[in-house]
């Protein structure tokens, strides 16, 4: 049995296709033009924030486009009231003559039938209007509202406008007085083009024999004072929009005769601040802005000399620590080699002498670490030092300082536990500084532990690797996380230093973070203890986003916050040093 055919799938027309493509065509180019516009707000906006000049000229334009809209307006209507009032002036005037005309013929004609009066009205309306073509003024005579005398004579007109045109508050005027003139404005449409046109209407009354009393009305277009009108407010706009132009023009020479020596004094200034003393301002004439250049290039000769006479105290002030530091290791080797000899003979003197052999060999290795660390921070200072790097696992770095002080923690009683994660945590360090850096930080925290455990946790993330130091001794006073990176800082000068400590470890170890483009931070609360943490590229030259590690450790942090915010959630009292 054979299936059923299935009907073809219905294909869409051409116009269908057609129509589609010119809905995205209207779609992608109404996108554009939104773009565009988004774009040139957008770059207007930065032009008004980053630009004096602009600013200035903005503004300049503006205030001279709304002076221009200001004083145009009040001219051009002016204009339009002097000229509306003049041709009402002669349209009443043209109609007073007109009237007096028209009413010397009727008030001769001796024609009194029907006929030859409606002939003598049509023949004297065109008269009174103007001539051929010209519809600059149109007669309209009218039976009055009033009169019901016969034989009556039909309205008659000269032109376009008719007698529906002439406003019904008018005719009731012309009517109650019959002596006066009475005048309106109203639109009426151009013979030629049809568009509105003001108008004037002049009315009064005649008497004609036998009909008695008729309105005659003198139409006057005011065509011509619309066109001078128009001519005016063309010349209005295009002379505003060129003064306009003119004002911006004025107000960028003028802005940049004021802006530019000031963009120059900031673009010598930025020179200066990065190291150019030699930079100075060109300084002609006696104006203001020449007076400004020569202070500004005094005060620039004056740090310069300032600067000099620093970097030479600086230079000299690094040479003797250098100089003494070499010079002292001579004299050091020779106490060394005697207090060791001293030092291991000290069972054979009295208890007193081998108490000062023992105290004068404890001090000569302060002393010595005091010269290596002397040495080490002439180094930084002169910018001597320099990194070797090699990749290397940071967890290896800690395990061996660790059990380098398992017997220092071991005299004071504390327990150092290290926490680190299974995978490897390797970066381009140089093992030697970041070795030292951990030293320092491992035997302050032993130093001011009180005997309670330390924990050293290790971790890394995509662009960094992170160790910190956490004890639970002494803690930091609100304040002294910025200062324990000090040189010769400690928290108690009261305080005896029964392990030993230069005072330049925390300053060293800062320099070697900051050498290896990493960070060095504190943390630290009254009898809470204190958390060290060191942040470090995980490749050389790769800035680091954030760190794999809080500074704020988690059991010091408010309870609704834990987890929250993850490396960057940094409560409570901490500092970051910075270069």
């Amino acid at each position: 049995m054979s299936e059923p055919s299935r009907p073809a799938p219905e294909q869409p027309s051409r116009f269908a296709i057609r129509r589609t493509r010119a809905l995205r065509s209207a779609g992608w180019a109404v996108a554009r033009a939104r773009a565009a516009v988004i774009g040139s707000g957008r770059w207007l906006a930065h032009q008004w924030r980053a630009s004096l000049q602009f600013r200035v000229i903005s503004m300049t334009m503006l205030l001279g486009l709304v002076v221009v809209l200001l004083l145009g307006s009040y001219l051009y209507q002016q204009i339009a009231d002097g000229l509306v009032s003049d041709r009402v002036k002669s349209a009443t005037e043209e109609a007073a003559q007109g009237t007096r005309a028209a009413q010397t013929r009727f008030d001769a004609a001796d024609r009194t039938d029907p006929t030859s009066l409606s002939v003598l009205a049509t023949d004297l309306v065109q008269q009174l209007a103007s001539p051929g073509a010209d519809h600059a003024r149109d007669v309209i005579l009218t039976r009055a509202l009033h009169n019901t005398r016969t034989p009556v004579v039909a309205t008659r007109l000269s032109g376009d406008v008719g007698l529906p045109s002439v406003p019904a508050e008018l005719r009731q005027a012309v009517a109650a007085d019959a002596t006066h003139q009475h005048v309106q404005i109203i639109a009426t449409s151009s013979s030629d083009t049809g568009a509105a046109v003001p108008t004037v209407i002049v009315g009064s009354q005649v008497s004609l024999p036998v009909a008695g009393t008729y309105e005659l009305y003198f139409v006057f277009p005011m065509e011509r004072e619309q066109a001078t009108l128009k001519v005016v407010a063309q010349t209005f706009t295009l002379g505003g929009i060129a003064l306009v132009l003119m004002v911006g023009a004025v107000a960028y020479v003028v802005t940049r005769l004021v802006v530019e020596p000031v963009r120059r004094a900031a673009e010598v200034a930025e020179r200066l601040a990065s190291g150019g003393l030699h930079e100075r301002m060109r300084a002609r004439g006696q104006d203001d802005l020449a007076r400004l250049a020569k202070s500004f290039n005094a005060m620039a000769e004056s740090l310069q000399k300032q600067i000099r006479q620093l970097e030479d105290l600086s230079r000299v002030q690094q040479r003797f620590v250098s100089d003494v530091s070499h010079e002292l290791r001579t004299p050091l080797t020779t106490i060394r080699m005697a207090g060791d000899l001293i030092h291991d003979s000290r069972d054979e003197f009295d208890p007193s002498v081998s108490r000062s052999a023992e105290l004068l060999h404890d001090e000569l290795d302060r002393f010595e670490s005091l010269l290596g660390d002397l040495l080490e921070i002439s180094r930084f200072d002169a910018g001597a030092a320099a990194l070797d790097l090699e990749a290397t696992d940071l967890r290896d770095t800690v395990a061996r300082v660790v059990e380098a002080t398992v017997a220092l923690a071991e005299r004071r009683g504390s327990v150092v536990r290290v926490d680190a994660p299974h995978r490897a945590c390797v970066a381009e360090i140089d093992p030697r500084r970041v070795e030292r850096i951990l030293r320092n930080l491992v035997v302050n925290a032993i130093e001011h532990g009180e005997g309670r455990p330390i924990v050293v946790r290790v971790s890394s993330n995509g662009t960094a690797v992170g160790v910190t130091v956490r004890d639970h001794g002494v803690g930091l006073r609100p304040g002294e996380a910025a200062l324990v990176f000090n040189r010769f800082w400690r928290a108690d000068p009261a305080r005896a230093r029964t392990t030993g400590g230069t005072g330049l470890g925390l300053a060293i170890a800062l320099e070697d973070a900051h050498l290896h483009d990493g960070w060095l931070q504190a943390w630290g609360e009254p009898g809470r203890g204190s958390c060290f943490r060191l942040t470090l590229p995980r490749r050389a030259g790769v800035g680091i986003d954030r760190s794999p590690l809080p500074l704020t450790p988690e059991e010091e942090q408010p309870r609704s916050t834990r987890g929250v915010g993850g490396p960057y959630q940094q409560l409570g009292r901490q500092a970051e040093s910075s270069r």
